[in-house]
């Protein structure tokens, strides 16, 4: 029974849900950009990385000491700072020691911590680490009030809203991340560079307004990656990325030519693309080389060490090294997109996409800031400082009546500040003097320390009243951390060679073959097109069940009965010599499966799927391709279930024919079928009592044809069979094979 509205709980809101899911998705949404994704534009990190960072400086972790346990770091940090799970933790202190991901790390690793080949580190039980000294300036101050400081999660400690940041990290190391909504992807770039930007925006008069991208391009030529490389773009083509905070850059691999005897050569890359795994490079380039569509290159190897060196011969000396790179960098990862979406949240934590001018200027604006609290810190410290150095100085007047009234007197703080005039806090520090300290020296170096302190007293008061003189200073501590951190440029800019497109274009050698695959599943690959196959021996009991003719360079799909799809490469076939080889040998059919089709892949093509309980769906080649021995699972299969039929959609066909073992036929448009990458499919057609037997796909206004002994009927008009997907259908025209099929396995 449900409750009264005057008995309902009064602290229970009715709210609707569209509202309810709303307020909390944007609240997920919010979270995701501000505490996970997005760098902050004043030190470049995200929280985690910032909460690491404190963390090993809490563990005393500096360059100089030693190293430490990583699963004890990434301990304190979700015990701490980090509500959150230790290997997304463990995962970014790793990605923060990694050379080939930092421009300049920010953690010293020992142990297995990855590599360029896409090798996971070890686990954080095994692997020790400690701070760098990039780490150590983005530190540098954070105990004198320079950034805001707020509770943790549970409120039991404190944890830095922002670091102090003597470094800029955010454009030196880069950031990515994906929020909702929203993404930023900002390449690493050369401190150096960055630091004489800084340095020539602080010296530029306040007349002369912000400095443009241009001015700044003198300084920052382009992104400067870890693993080199060479930019292929043109100086306008980056400084609009920079003006605009997006933009896309053609990064290539470093290769050199090296000289062998007998006028041959080999080209050796010594530098590959930011982010790009190595062994998954390599592999690509070895599937291209294997389907004979590099037909310049002959072999390659890789020769790797600590350093890159993957070896490629060319197929013959008289071609230009440049050539052969150039059909590698339109093929493979040799060539890559560097993305620039730089997406930061600035000191309110308000996300938007920056300039290289605004970045720069909001981290001087940081700087700024660290500097006046970083100064008013001293001088609150000096002004303490010095009030004691005066009442020292008071006492040393008469240290003699300051001992005795120590020794006589009950209540000796009063007294003391009646006698000296000594305010509460300069009472105290008597009192807490040693007799040690009373010496005549001592009393001199209190008069040179006070006076020690005027003068710095004044040098920050007039700091903090003169913008230029604080503009100047920074300029100085960013020269002092380009000593420090400058390093030269790892990657270079140049344009991309000119080539003529006709020697690009040739042509991939092609052999004419014949593919024969037997009913028990015997397959080979003979060369030339085949006229006439009755000279094809077979096995005892067997004959033909697919004959293709193909050529050497082309792949096929090879469909089973269980709804798995493989590839095939011709080339890779067992030769016509003899009767070929079981299909089984060179992929995982399962026990009881056969082939159902074989098919020319075309990567841009499509495929019909078809099952007996009259199920059926359209998948982008593309998507159902694959090259491992077990395939892929693209139709599923309820129980007693069956692929009937797979059949490649020609262009320009716009309908689908499907017949059942009731002889009932149905045509309907293509349009009505789902294109999908892996299931069961909609209804293609309805059955009682019946099963689909085939599905083929036809141009509406062509017809339909099919074949009657040695001869082929044709059907023009197939109005009468016309309808809606799903439908029963019509019995098929007089002379419809009694196989209930619209073409058998044959020459393709």
């Amino acid at each position: 029974m449900s409750a009264s509205p005057e008995r309902q709980d009064p602290e229970i809101v009715p709210v609707a849900l569209k509202d309810a899911l709303g307020e909390r998705y944007l609240a997920y949404a919010l979270s995701t950009i501000t505490s996970r994704s997005l760098p902050d534009v004043r030190d470049g990190l995200k929280p985690v990385q910032r909460r690491l960072l404190y963390a090993m400086m809490q563990l005393r972790l500096d360059p100089a000491s030693g190293y430490k346990k990583c699963a004890r770091v990434v301990g304190d940090v979700i015990g701490k700072f980090h509500p959150h799970g230790d290997t997304a933790v463990y995962d970014a202190l790793v990605r923060l020691a990694q050379g080939f991901s930092q421009r300049y790390p920010l953690v010293d690793g020992q142990g297995n911590f990855g590599n360029v080949d896409g090798d996971n580190p070890a686990a954080m039980r095994y692997t020790e680490s400690r701070m760098t000294a990039v780490a150590q300036a983005l530190l540098d101050g954070i105990d004198q009030d320079t950034v805001d400081f707020r509770e943790t999660y549970d409120g039991s400690e404190k944890e830095p809203v922002v670091l102090p940041a003597a470094f800029p990290n955010l454009l030196a190391n880069g950031a990515t991340g994906i929020a909702v909504g929203m993404a930023t992807s900002i390449p690493p770039h050369n401190a150096g560079e960055l630091l004489d930007a800084l340095a020539f925006m602080l010296e530029r008069p306040a007349d002369a307004g912000p400095a443009t991208t241009a001015e700044l391009m003198r300084f920052v030529r382009g992104p400067d990656l870890p693993t080199g490389g060479t930019l292929i773009e043109s100086a306008a083509t980056i400084a609009e990325a920079y003006e605009t905070g997006r933009g896309s850059l053609r990064l290539r691999a470093h290769y050199e030519e090296e000289k062998l005897g007998h006028g041959q050569y080999q080209v050796v890359v010594t530098e590959i693309p930011y982010q790009v795994q190595k062994s998954r490079l390599i592999e690509r380039l070895a599937e291209l080389l294997a389907a004979r569509k590099l037909p310049l290159l002959a072999d390659l190897r890789d020769e790797s060490t600590e350093d890159i060196r993957i070896v490629l011969i060319p197929r013959s000396r008289s071609v230009p090294a440049e050539l052969l790179m150039e059909q590698l960098f339109r093929q493979s990862e040799m060539e890559v997109r560097l993305s620039l979406n730089m997406n930061v949240l600035d000191g309110r934590g308000v996300p938007g996409v920056l300039g290289l001018a605004r970045m720069l200027a909001a981290f001087i604006d940081h700087r700024m800031e660290v500097l006046v609290r970083r100064s008013n810190f001293r001088l609150g410290k000096i002004e303490d400082r010095l009030e004691i150095l005066d009442g020292y100085l008071k006492a040393y007047l008469d240290i003699d009546e300051v001992i005795r009234i120590i020794r006589e007197s009950d209540e000796p703080k009063p007294e003391l500040m009646a006698r000296f005039e000594l305010s509460e806090r300069q009472a105290e520090a008597v009192l807490n003097l040693r007799l040690r300290n009373l010496r005549k020296l001592e009393e001199m170096e209190l008069k040179n320390e006070k006076k020690a302190l005027i003068a710095e007293r004044r040098e920050l008061r007039a700091l903090l009243g003169d913008e230029g003189l604080r503009r100047a200073k920074l300029k100085s501590e960013m020269e002092e951390a380009r000593v420090a951190f400058a390093d030269p440029r790892r990657t270079r800019i140049a344009e991309a060679p000119a080539i003529d497109p006709v020697l690009l274009e040739q042509p991939v050698e092609r052999v004419a073959m014949t593919v024969i695959c037997s009913k028990k599943g015997w397959i080979r690959a003979l060369r030339g097109h085949q006229a006439d196959t009755s000279d094809i021996r077979y096995k005892d009991g067997d004959g033909e069940r697919f004959i293709i003719h193909t050529n050497s360079a082309d792949r096929l799909l090879a469909i089973a009965d269980d709804g798995r799809v493989y590839l095939l490469a011709v080339d890779k076939l067992p030769s016509g010599r003899g009767m070929g080889e079981p299909v089984s040998l060179i992929i995982d059919l399962g026990k009881g499966v056969d082939l159902l089709a074989l098919l020319i892949h075309d990567p841009a093509g499509k495929v019909i799927f078809a099952t007996r309980d009259g199920r059926g769906f359209l998948a982008e080649e593309k998507e159902i391709a694959a090259q491992t021995r077990s395939g892929k699972q693209v139709v599923n299969l309820g129980k007693g279930d069956a692929l009937v039929a797979a059949r490649s959609v020609g262009e320009g066909a716009d309908s689908v024919a499907t017949v059942g073992t009731n002889r009932k036929l149905l045509v309907f448009d293509m349009e009505e079928l789902p294109v999908m990458a892996r299931g069961r499919g909609v209804i293609l057609q309805r059955f009682r009592d019946a099963y689909l037997s085939d599905v083929t796909v036809l141009r509406l206004e062509d017809g339909l044809s099919w074949p009657t002994g040695s001869r082929t009927r044709h059907e023009r008009d197939l109005t009468a069979w016309r309808g809606k997907r799903a439908s029963a259908g019509r019995m098929a025209p007089q002379g419809f094979p009694r196989s209930h099929k619209f073409e058998e396995p044959g020459e393709t």
